[in-house]
């Protein structure tokens, strides 16, 4: 077990907190590997009605996986000093977490209050009850440090209303309450002064749409959803190339913004995540998972990622010099390669 995740018991209810606050809750495989058996004892247990989960600090819910553990797994795998297991162990630790959590037979209720994004999306959208407050901050920006979007937003995303997932996937633009209740990330948007009333009528033994409901304000208008005939026009087209010209044809701020923040974007990141989004659109909970697996491992192997890490996180130049750096440079073999089944096998869960 692990100090930075706590689990208790409040009655008829499992509740999980995540305890690195000052790592904003980012998600570690010992915490991955804590939290899965006691879900799984959880839901065995009679006595426990349905499970919350929580972060620690007024900050962030969790601000994602520990990338920069990855990250240094991988760098002593390229050096040789190291096999890197962990490069493959923490996202089949994690995407078997996401799927316990899609498939609970008992409520699950994410209480996302502040910082959300990467792992910490795919530690709460998959429940059946995503509680977001009016500090959420949420984000898949993993275009930005040559990633793609994981943890299920391969599958999550495309489900979106019209291109939304789309937007969010390729440019890692961060959303508000009311963007996650328009894109059905949040199922009920609750004052973050509530929580705990939430968590004491979860507790009681209260059924939960009850209690959600009760607590429950309009979250008001969604920037995002403001622009959403843009972004349907822009984002709805089948290549990366294509969606940056589209932005370029519509006047505006917002078109302008966003096509400025894809020129900062992987080249191999943005392609391939949205081949992902397009193949996701079509497959099964369990296919996604395979596939993002496929899609993780082929990241482990190539430049991108490292790269970006090391501008963003480690270095924080934040200049990373992507291989390659231009779109055109990416083409469709290189995308193909990275829904290969790699070398390690497969992960399949269901």
């Amino acid at each position: 077990m692990t100090d930075d995740v706590l689990f208790e018991k409040r009655g008829r209810l499992g509740l999980i907190t995540l305890n690195r606050p000052k790592a904003l809750n980012a998600l570690n495989l010992p915490m991955i590997e804590a939290m899965d058996p006691m879900l799984a004892a959880w839901a065995e247990d009679d006595g426990v009605a349905a499970v919350a989960i929580r972060g620690a600090g007024e900050k962030a819910f969790c601000a994602g996986g520990d990338v920069r553990a990855v990250w240094e797994a991988g760098m002593a795998r390229k050096r040789g000093d190291d096999p890197g297991r962990l490069t493959a162990d923490f996202f089949r630790a994690e995407y078997r977490l996401n799927h316990r959590i899609h498939t609970y037979p008992k409520p699950y209720v994410a209480l996302v209050n502040g910082i959300s994004m990467g792992g910490g999306m795919g530690l709460s959208m998959h429940g059946s009850h995503r509680v977001v407050t009016e500090r959420l901050m949420f984000a898949m920006p993993e275009t930005g440090i040559g990633l793609f979007p994981d943890v299920g937003a391969g599958w999550f995303l495309p489900r979106c209303p019209g291109q939304l997932g789309t937007y969010f996937a390729l440019t890692g633009n961060r959303g508000d309450a009311a963007d996650a209740m328009a894109i059905g990330y949040g199922t009920h948007h609750v004052p973050s002064d509530r929580l705990e009333a939430v968590i004491a009528g979860l507790a009681e033994g209260g059924a939960v749409d009850a209690v959600l409901a009760g607590a429950a304000v309009e979250p008001g208008p969604s920037p995002v959803a403001a622009e959403r005939a843009l972004i349907d026009r822009c984002f709805g087209h089948d290549s990366v190339e294509a969606v940056i010209a589209a932005l370029e044809a519509e006047p505006g701020d917002f078109a302008r913004a966003a096509r400025d923040t894809l020129a900062t974007r992987s080249p191999t990141s943005m392609k391939v995540t949205l081949a992902e989004l397009r193949r996701g659109a079509a497959l099964s909970y369990p296919e996604a998972v395979t596939m993002e697996f496929r899609l993780s491992q082929a990241c482990m192997d190539g430049h991108d990622f490292f790269e970006g890490i090391r501008a963003l996180v480690v270095d924080k130049d934040r200049n990373p010099r992507w291989d390659p750096p231009t779109l055109a440079g990416v083409d469709d073999a290189l995308v193909e390669r990275h829904f290969t089944e790699p070398a390690g096998g497969d992960l399949v869960v269901g």
